[in-house]
């Protein structure tokens, strides 16, 4: 027959052994990401083992899946390269923001873009 352990019994083994756990307040969502979805736990409990300089994380809660959203993060152009996109083409403002948006912010591409007629 097993006796089972005291969990203060088991805290103070774990701490001679130099481990460490506690839990991580105020979670409210982990979010993993993989290379072609999110797995979302919600509601989410988060256990931190801490154990000779590193962390371990135990997550529990409500699980979904979703599709990986896209990362079409707006590049934000500043007036300056705009102007000068803009003045170095002949162009508008609004076809130097344009070229400067479809080149990701890349100054001597958007000029490329513009006098080539993209």
């Amino acid at each position: 027959m097993r006796k089972k352990m005291n969990p203060r019994n088991a805290k103070r083994m774990m701490q001679r052994m130099g481990m460490n756990m506690g839990e991580m307040p105020d979670v409210q969502e982990v979010i993993f990401k993989t290379s072609d979805k999110e797995i979302v736990v919600e509601n989410a409990a988060v256990a931190v083992l801490e154990m000779q300089g590193q962390k371990i994380f135990q997550v529990t809660g409500e699980v979904s899946e979703r599709a990986l959203q896209s990362e079409s993060t707006k590049v934000v152009i500043p007036e300056e390269d705009a102007q000068l996109v803009a003045d170095q083409t002949g162009k508008s403002i609004e076809d130097a923001k344009r070229a400067l948006e479809d080149s990701e912010g890349d100054l001597a591409k958007a000029i490329l873009l513009l006098q080539t007629g993209g």
